[in-house]
């Protein structure tokens, strides 16, 4: 089978290690950033299975709310009051900081408008950008670095702009703009050093004898020397900030491996992971159970990202999503069924936080969607491009989510 960057950035697991800076023969000059999206990244985390956006931000003066889930619900005593209406799942309380320092933002009763209760298609469509189109090949977020390049008069584009953690690119990094895969960090091996090498490093070094990309110009010995440079700096023995400890979980790890790479200087714009786990149809619980297992190696993983960042985190955003939320009632089984509308996290220096944004829809049972769910009055496509318009100057709403007529008139003011 004949290599080429198709195969490698789509089914490749390219992954590489901390460094203070890349190789110059790796980088080139291109159309540069406006001034005050310089040095901007983003990191897009995708909730996979439907989080139950109202056990993690709970409405707790909702009368309806308890009497629908009278297993389930909160108390209001141990919910993590953010504005006297709405509290944090007890199990976030590692989020509260962000929220009192105006750094973390909430949108409630966000989502999708498209009416999909499959995962397969909820996901798809969110990570496309295009609800209810099945054609598009390509994903948003790739779509929104190709509008940034419309704004940039200089700037320096390296191989490493977007990637994302896990086993191949996802739908929302697919596209023009060539991303990476990275499964771990730890594992990549190279030239007969440490164990032996992985599919995707063979792949790596097998491109480099033939591309004639432009991000892998150089010749194929002096680039793949370039990679052994990159291993020798010895991922394993990296050191998050003091103070900070991730979760010992596969997000944690994941997200200890985002600010690794953000930190090295290899020109990191948009950066994407995802954590399963949030399809709780039976034995959801409430303030204890598998919801609150999971909610606690989200937030403490997020938090030990952005203290580990520590000053870079004024230049990161980083954003949330879920494909739907679930139903406003508790099923038979100590659960919840696929639902509508969600909850939405922004983090970010540059973030109008300290507040829970969008229109509230209410939760009596003439307000529910289909009589059943959250109704939805924030398409999240209006929050994705606030975000991608003011942090890394993608402004061309019109090519990151075709036919959605997003304008700024719309958004929440978040940014």
């Amino acid at each position: 089978m004949q290599m080429n960057r198709r195969f490698f950035l789509h089914k490749g697991a390219l992954a590489v290690a901390g460094t203070t800076a890349l190789p110059g023969f790796l980088v080139r000059s291109v159309l540069a950033e406006t001034a005050g999206t310089a040095n901007r990244r983003m990191v897009v985390i995708f909730q996979r299975g439907a989080a139950d956006g109202l056990n993690v931000v709970v409405p707790y003066r909702e009368k309806n709310y308890y009497a629908m889930r009278p297993s389930i619900a909160i108390p209001q005593n141990q919910v993590i009051d953010l504005d006297g209406f709405f509290g944090l799942h007890p199990a976030m309380t590692s989020f509260k900081p962000m929220f009192d320092a105006g750094q973390l933002a909430i949108v409630h009763a966000a989502g999708s408008p498209d009416m999909s209760r499959s995962h397969f298609d909820a996901q798809d469509f969110m990570e496309s950008g295009t609800p209810g189109i099945k054609s598009t090949e390509d994903g948003w977020l790739n779509r929104a670095l190709q509008a940034e390049d419309q704004n940039r008069r200089r700037r320096q584009e390296t191989a490493f702009r977007a990637l994302a953690l896990g086993p191949e690119v996802p739908r929302t990094l697919a596209g023009k703009i060539p991303a990476i895969a990275l499964n771990n960090v730890n594992s990549f091996s190279v030239a007969g050093r440490g164990p032996a090498p992985s599919p995707a490093a063979n792949a790596f070094e097998a491109m480099y004898g033939s591309s004639g990309d432009h991000i892998f110009h150089a010749a194929g010995e002096e680039t793949f020397e370039a990679v052994k440079m990159l291993r020798a700096a010895n991922p394993a023995q990296y050191q998050p900030a003091a103070g900070v400890d991730y979760p010992n979980s596969e997000f944690g790890n994941r997200m200890k491996q985002v600010a690794q790479l953000l930190k090295s200087n290899l020109g990191v714009e948009a950066a994407f992971t995802d954590i399963g786990g949030w399809d709780t149809h039976q034995n959801q619980g409430s303030v204890d159970g598998q919801l609150s297992q999971r909610l606690r190696d989200f937030s403490e993983s997020i938090a030990a990202f952005w203290r580990d960042m520590g000053d870079d985190a004024e230049n990161i955003t980083v954003v949330t999503m879920s494909e739907f939320g679930r139903t406003a009632h508790e099923n038979g089984t100590g659960g919840t069924d696929h639902g509508h509308a969600n909850a939405m996290f922004v983090l970010g220096g540059n973030v109008k936080g300290g507040k829970v944004y969008g229109k509230w829809p209410g939760l009596n049972n003439d307000q529910l969607n289909e009589g059943r769910d959250l109704a939805l009055t924030t398409d999240y496509r209006q929050v994705l491009g606030e975000v991608v318009s003011k942090s890394i100057g993608a402004s061309n709403m019109d090519l990151v989510f075709p036919g959605a007529r997003i304008a700024p008139n719309g958004f929440l003011q978040l940014v």
